[in-house]
């Protein structure tokens, strides 16, 4: 079983913020998949799963907020058996230019504290991640920033970039992370 793990804040006040992209990610493939998410409160998250070319995948939106996110993935792996090589996060990176995605197979958390909590929990940075730019930052603290609302005009970039991000995960799960890196980034 694969994970896609897209990372957010639960709440209609937050549906639209930037710390939200890897939310709206998910939102999607669930939209246009034809899927339905359904809350599992014992693993901390929104969850569905789907087949593609015989392989199953499982999406999930954490309900733990962004900063406690590492809790539902390392719950949703443990209960699944779903070994670490086998999971993707999706998430808002603030100093990625909005338009932009990019892949990296580990890291540390640079600043973004959804992945300082799944690292925290998971014991290792070794994590696929898909980085979804929110940026330039303006001249405002960042944690200001990433709650505020995107713009129409920046929802539109973002939807376009969503389409982008989607293609990218199938080519990721079918060609690995360095044809994901060289085709995407």
């Amino acid at each position: 079983m694969k994970l896609i793990v897209g990372l957010g804040n639960i709440g209609t006040k937050y549906t639209f913020t930037r710390h939200n992209a890897g939310f709206m990610l998910i939102d999607s493939i669930v939209l246009n998949a034809g899927l339905e998410l359904r809350e599992n409160s014992r693993l901390k998250c929104f969850m569905t799963k789907f087949y593609k070319n015989e392989e199953e995948f499982m999406l999930i939106k954490p309900t733990t907020f962004m900063n406690l996110s590492g809790e539902a993935v390392r719950a949703v792996s443990d209960y699944y058996k779903i070994k670490i090589e086998d999971i993707l996060i999706v998430f808002d990176d603030i100093s990625l230019e909005l338009g932009k995605i990019r892949f990296r197979p580990n890291g540390s958390d640079g600043g973004h504290n959804g992945i300082k909590s799944i690292i925290q929990h998971m014991g290792t940075k070794d994590i696929a991640r898909l980085k979804i730019g929110i940026g330039p930052q303006p001249n405002i603290p960042s944690e200001v920033y990433v709650l505020q609302n995107f713009s129409k005009e920046e929802l539109e970039k973002l939807k376009e970039t969503l389409t982008i991000a989607k293609d990218g995960i199938a080519c990721y799960f079918t060609n690995g992370m360095s044809v994901a890196q060289n085709k995407y980034n």
